[in-house]
């Protein structure tokens, strides 16, 4: 298709190495971060040593830090901050993009306080825009090697779907579509809560059947989780579901699965985060859903103990323990009944 004119808000890994790709598909793209120093880095070095370092970066792709400067004239924008970010980023982003744009959030989280979700936020923030939410098995670091990947943009416009496929689909990305928003924002939030629990598996040495336990039982939460607030089920046998769950959960290129390998390890919550230099969605994500959950009565298991062993003391013998002793219950809840 022809080039476009595109914003990417947000420098760190996810999404430099979106902007990048966007740029080798021959697309003049902006990516608006914070730092100067940065900024120029991208601009003079083509690096963003930061995040990126061994990503050279397209001659299509240039940083900026002013909003205004970074998405004029541009009718696609993707938010690629944390999700404690994303009011505040969409609130400034809202007097300077063009009427009608399409705005994509790959922003995975739910907001302290309202339980919203990325979409939700943007859409209470930002006006006249065309809205959808991409997610997947994403690791950014995997992206800036060309590593085969796939994504899914969902949205309730079929149009900007295509749009989306059609800026974004390369020889290493492919691009799957649907339309529940909700779903996909859900899946690409709560696998984070398992990473951690994988991470603290593996810091563990436990086997790989406890590993298969552990993501199978965590993709049915995570499933009766979101069918509450809304979501198809069927979302979560796709990439944005069990596919972005299974990368999470086994790769230690997983912030957050970094995060439960350290716990598991002994290590200080505060001590982990510090080390690794960049948000770890999953705690705070954990946080509100294990307090979601109790206010709608959601059966969670596995985020009531892993509540249990982060901030209420809970030694992980016990939490499993717990879990083990639960009274047996059927596999597969969301089946079609012939």
């Amino acid at each position: 298709m022809s080039p476009r004119k595109i914003a990417v808000i947000g420098g760190g890994s996810f999404g430099t190495a979106i902007a990048n790709l966007l740029a080798e598909n021959g697309h003049a793209t902006c990516l608006l971060l914070r730092d100067e120093r940065r900024a120029e880095e991208i601009n003079t070095h083509h690096v963003n040593s930061a995040y990126l370092p061994r990503l050279h970066l397209h001659a299509n792709m240039r940083a900026s830090t002013a909003i205004a400067d970074a998405v004029a004239g541009c009718d696609i924008v993707f938010m690629a901050v944390p999700s404690t970010s994303c009011r505040e980023a969409s609130r400034q982003l809202a007097p300077h993009i063009v009427d009608g744009a399409i705005l994509i959030s790959t922003t995975k989280g739910i907001e302290a306080g309202s339980y919203k979700l990325m979409s939700q936020v943007i859409t209470e923030e930002i006006g006249n825009i065309r809205l959808g939410v991409m997610s997947g098995p994403n690791l950014a670091g995997e992206i800036a090697e060309r590593q085969l990947t796939g994504t899914v943009i969902a949205s309730a416009d079929p149009d900007l779907n295509r749009t989306i496929q059609q800026v974004m689909h390369s020889s290493y990305f492919r691009v799957y579509s649907g339309n529940d928003m909700y779903g996909v924002e859900l899946g690409g939030a709560l696998k984070n809560i398992y990473a951690i629990i994988a991470g603290m598996a593996a810091a563990l040495e436990l086997g790989q059947n406890t590993v298969g336990l552990l993501i199978t039982r965590g993709l049915a939460e995570m499933s009766r989780f979101a069918v509450e607030l809304g979501a198809n089920p069927l979302t979560f046998i796709g990439l944005a579901g069990v596919g972005d769950l299974i990368v999470t959960c086994v790769s230690p290129l997983s912030r957050n699965f970094r995060v439960g390998y350290g716990l598991g390890e002994g290590k200080h919550l505060d001590q982990i985060v510090a080390e690794l230099g960049q948000v770890a969605e999953g705690v705070n994500t954990l946080k509100l859903v294990k307090l979601r959950a109790d206010e709608l009565d959601i059966d969670m298991p596995l985020v009531q103990s892993l509540y249990g062993v982060i901030f209420e003391g809970l030694s992980m013998v016990d939490a499993v323990s717990s879990m083990m002793a639960r009274e047996q219950n059927r596999d597969v809840e969301f089946v079609f009944e012939h």
